[in-house]
């Protein structure tokens, strides 16, 4: 998705919402798939904000990196990516759940060659409903096209943004071809590195993005 747009907004100025994924992602394991979680305090703070979201185990970061060292050290390209993600783990000094999100995101992308904006809604002044939020960061960002996962169908009104000269486009999460992967069967629903640590270079062969022109 992020390479599919010119500005990809981090709309962390939402509620967190818990067992979903702002915190936590799959990997592949040698006995199945592997959920690797950042804890955040939720106790109590049921209605807090993404962006206010703070970690509470400071090695949780060593953790996920000797996981992902112990399931992807046999990857073909492996080697080729650890210095860079090992650094990104155990270099980690912030505890904003929002800010690790973001730098894994501008680490990601830099590795993919993605060139795409990184900003997040607090950058921009939030008025309205639900909705017209969506709109006036659309407005004040320029877009003229936006680019949503298909979970939102449930409650965005594309005939508001239709009013305000925006196109609403949704991302599509079919057709994506298989490619090397330890630990058969094959599974699609893991982490981007999982692709990067087993086909290096060639990922962007594999992300549909890449044959697509920007909207």
């Amino acid at each position: 998705m992020i390479n599919l747009v010119d500005e990809f907004i981090l709309y962390d100025c939402v509620q967190f919402t818990r067992r979903d994924w702002r915190n936590r992602n799959k990997i592949k394991a040698q006995h199945g798939l592997k959920w690797l979680t950042i804890p955040v305090d939720v106790k109590g703070n049921y209605l807090a904000r993404i962006d206010e979201m703070q970690t509470v185990d400071p090695d949780w970061a060593r953790s996920h990196w000797e996981a992902l060292r112990h399931n992807y050290v046999k990857t073909a390209h492996f080697a080729d990516y650890k210095d860079i993600f090992e650094d990104a783990y155990l270099s980690m000094q912030t505890t904003s759940l929002s800010q690790i999100n973001r730098m894994f995101l501008a680490k990601i992308c830099g590795v993919l060659g993605i060139e795409t904006k990184l900003t997040s809604s607090t950058d921009y002044t939030l008025e309205g409903d639900k909705n017209m939020r969506l709109v006036n960061l659309c407005k004040q960002s320029g877009a003229s096209t936006y680019l949503s996962g298909p979970a939102a169908k449930s409650y965005v009104d594309e005939n508001l943004f239709k009013e305000n000269g925006i196109e609403v486009k949704w991302m599509s999460y079919e057709g994506y071809p298989e490619y090397r992967q330890l630990f058969p069967p094959f599974e699609h629903g893991v982490t981007v590195l999982d692709l990067i640590f087993n086909e290096g270079p060639a990922a962007t062969e594999f992300m549909n993005s890449f044959a697509c022109a920007k909207l």
